[in-house]
């Protein structure tokens, strides 16, 4: 089983990709610094091609798309939230997610039964709107559709996508104040990831296996 996750160098997905490698399974990270075995930065699509490069021929059985990036924290109604930043934030979020899962399509295919893991948020869900973080919530909810419409695309090839929930974890994102740890964010994710299957492709779910509103 090869595992490949993206952001892998910091926050939860570190912490995945140390829960997997410590039970012994095969683990390929990519971040945007030379500290994981594959240089990615999920905006640049040379990038992407390099690392297809890299990895042809490699079946890959669970792509993790765990890299995002949350700018807008504290922004004003008023005054914030600037087009770059709009721009910036749905590159990496979500077009970042969907050029992911481009590049490994034939890797993923090349697996039995291969899963893709996105992770959103609760911020994500539309029935869950307190307000603020527009850029942040309106990504999250974008790769929520990106997930759900690539489930029902690849349902017919043997893949499963499952969207998810972390929690709101104790990582330089989450901050101090925040819920859970990233081990007990991390352990959750493998179990759902473990029960990801086509009669499941397609969910929501937290971290620790609710279904989440959408």
């Amino acid at each position: 089983m090869t595992i490949v996750i993206t952001g892998a160098n910091r926050g939860i997905g570190a912490q995945l990709a140390r829960t997997y490698r410590n039970g012994g399974l095969p683990v390929i990270g990519a971040a945007r610094d030379d500290s994981e075995e594959i240089r990615l930065d999920v905006t640049r699509p040379e990038q992407h091609a390099e690392m297809a490069r890299q990895l042809a021929g490699t079946p890959v059985d669970l792509l993790i798309c765990n890299a995002g990036v949350y700018l807008d924290k504290g922004q004003s109604l008023d005054t914030g939230y600037p087009s770059g930043m709009w721009a910036d934030s749905f590159a990496v979020n979500v077009a970042g997610v969907f050029l992911t899962v481009q590049s490994l399509l034939p890797n993923l295919r090349a697996a039995s039964g291969a899963k893709i893991a996105i992770i959103s948020s609760t911020m994500a869900s539309h029935e869950r709107a307190p307000g603020g973080s527009y850029i942040y919530r309106s990504s999250k909810a974008a790769v929520l559709n990106l997930g759900r419409n690539l489930a029902a695309d690849l349902r017919g090839e043997g893949i499963a996508v499952g969207i998810y929930h972390p929690g709101w974890v104790r990582t330089d994102m989450g901050g101090g104040a925040a819920d859970i740890d990233p081990d007990e964010a991390a352990r959750g994710l493998v179990r759902r990831f473990d029960t990801l299957s086509l009669a499941t492709t397609g969910c929501f779910e937290t971290w620790d296996g609710q279904a989440h509103p959408y």
